[in-house]
């Protein structure tokens, strides 16, 4: 079995997110990090590994970002992954979910893997639909939120558990497959020491549009059937009352008198 996990590169938790009011891209200018969403996915990728249900050829990685996602990329392989793959190309800068899930879905056909993973959504756009776009593309079945995952050997399909807005599904699903885990699923090692510092020194193929054989004129900010046209702040909300008072009777008397007048009791 090869498995591919799909990572990005997002801005680092600590990072106030904001738009470029020019371009309507996120502003990307501060502290950046893997997305720890995908952290799952690369811990799915390496339990099935080591579970031994199944052969694991190898893990790989893959991203489409500029320059700098090389260090999502690095943190992926520190975690476990075996290579990576980056999508690096002006041409895709600003793509919309759909034209991001096309690039994507191509790239992943130069590694024909039998499992896609990747986290169910991104700490930064959120969309939770990245994997149902690069199934499509791929012809391959498409599982979210999954929170358990069995492998059945022998059977090339995989048992998975995914959660719902009314409980939980069970579903079996046959390889190949692009599954998009929840966080529950796991808890994601720390990376060793040895790990980290090898991490450089892994295969690492960066790609171009042309090398995966996108079609341009499907890619790219200005190529994209979503648009950006305008942002703005949420309303401030109002500053709210604060009582402050030793003698708890006064307070109390303060509290209920103050909820009384906007008739909540």
């Amino acid at each position: 079995m090869k498995i591919c996990v799909l990572v990005k590169e997002v801005p680092d938790a600590a990072v106030e997110k904001k738009l470029d009011p020019s371009t309507g891209r996120m502003d990307r200018s501060g502290e950046k990090n893997l997305n720890p969403y995908d952290t799952h996915a690369i811990e799915a990728a390496m339990q099935i590994k080591e579970g031994g249900a199944v052969p694991v050829e190898e893990i790989v990685a893959v991203t489409m970002g500029p320059d700098s996602a090389v260090r999502a990329l690095h943190k992926a392989v520190s975690l476990g992954a075996d290579r990576s793959v980056h999508l690096s190309d002006p041409a895709v800068a600003g793509s919309d979910v759909a034209a991001t899930g096309y690039a994507l879905a191509k790239t992943l056909q130069g590694e024909s893997p039998d499992l896609v993973l990747l986290g169910q959504q991104s700490d930064d756009g959120e969309c939770y639909t990245i994997g149902a776009v690069v199934a499509e593309h791929l012809g391959m079945p498409s599982l979210t939120q999954v929170i358990k995952m069995d492998v059945e050997a022998g059977s090339g399909s995989l048992r998975c558990e995914r959660q719902a807005e009314y409980g939980y599904d069970t579903v079996q699903v046959k390889l190949p497959a692009v599954i998009s885990v929840g966080d529950a699923i796991n808890e994601p090692r720390y990376p060793s020491l040895k790990a980290i510092m090898g991490a450089k020194k892994k295969p690492l193929d960066t790609k171009t549009v042309a090398d995966v054989e996108i079609d341009a004129s499907k890619v790219g900010g200005d190529n994209s059937a979503a648009q950006w046209v305008a942002a703005k702040a949420p309303p401030a909300k109002a500053a709210g009352e604060i009582i402050e008072d030793e003698d708890t009777g006064e307070t109390v008397e303060k509290i209920v008198a103050w909820l009384d007048e906007r008739k909540l009791i």
